[in-house]
């Protein structure tokens, strides 16, 4: 399969905040992150793509159609941040309701996962925690046979090990090369351990869409005085940041700087640190 989720140009205007013209893909047999602080654009960019707030420009396609309709809403498994469902129901009744909407639902592997949760069958959802409710939309989304997932901070209110059941699932969903996951998080550590491209957004834009082994293989970041600083090529830099008594210079090849700047201190960045120096940083 080619890309199984694609956007070009999307663009979604408010008062105080432009969505400007994002594009990124999705390929198909991949999982994605999509990364960005609190307010960067990843909600309205799901939000915008599935059709739940009107864009103003821009290209999706899902699955190969330009179209949602009823046969590709079929194949898609969301889960937002917060409660998708009627709290009054318990998760027997809810099963009921999803058998009407999904043609594909599967009752076996929903009972399946609510017992593999430990979520209770006959509690109204209004009396579960966030991290139970959260647990159930995932359930849900994994029980009618969904060819991609689109998942906004579904690890988030989670327990380090019902996060770690959770990524496991979506590693074992990706087996599949039919099978794509769109994840955004807050969670970078999350989607180190999972994502196989990274797609960061600021402010609205795309700063960029890269591989993630290329991110955390790659790239690096100096650790310097003023004077060693100075005597850098300014090409080599990325951005970078002056702490206290320190330069952070981001880079985008640490093997080929080491050999440029033999007595530079040079560290491998984790996703975090070179989302954080990108937002804080100079360029």
């Amino acid at each position: 399969m080619a890309n199984a989720f694609m956007i070009s140009g999307l663009t979604k205007t408010y008062k105080d905040f432009v969505l400007d013209h994002v594009s990124f893909t999705v390929p198909g047999g991949s999982i994605v992150g999509l990364i960005g602080e609190n307010g960067a654009g990843k909600s309205t960019t799901l939000n915008a793509a599935l059709g739940l707030i009107q864009k103003e420009d821009g290209i999706v396609s899902i699955l190969g159609s330009k179209e949602l309709d009823g046969d590709i809403k079929e194949q898609i498994g969301v889960v937002f941040d917060g409660s998708n469902y009627p709290e009054i129901l318990s998760p027997r009744k809810l099963n009921r309701v999803m058998k009407n909407i999904y043609k594909s639902w599967d009752e076996q592997t929903w009972f399946r996962l609510l017992k593999q949760f430990s979520l209770p069958i006959d509690k109204q959802i209004k009396q579960f925690s966030k991290g139970m409710k959260m647990k159930l939309a995932i359930s849900a989304a994994f029980s009618h046979h969904s060819k991609l997932l689109i998942l906004d901070e579904a690890t988030s209110g989670l327990d380090p090990i019902a996060r770690d059941d959770i990524l496991d699932m979506l590693l074992d969903f990706v087996q599949d090369e039919e099978h794509s996951i769109l994840i955004s998080s807050h969670i970078t550590s999350d989607l180190e351990k999972i994502a196989d491209y990274i797609v960061f957004i600021h402010e609205g834009k795309v700063v960029f869409s890269k591989p993630k082994d290329e991110l955390t293989e790659q790239y690096g970041m100096i650790k310097c005085g003023a004077a060693q600083f100075d005597a850098l090529d300014k090409s080599d830099i990325i951005v970078y940041r002056k702490r206290d008594y320190e330069w952070q210079v981001l880079i985008s090849d640490r093997e080929k700087m080491q050999k440029k700047y033999p007595k530079t201190m040079i560290v491998p960045a984790s996703v975090d640190e070179i989302m954080l120096l990108y937002v804080k940083g100079e360029k």
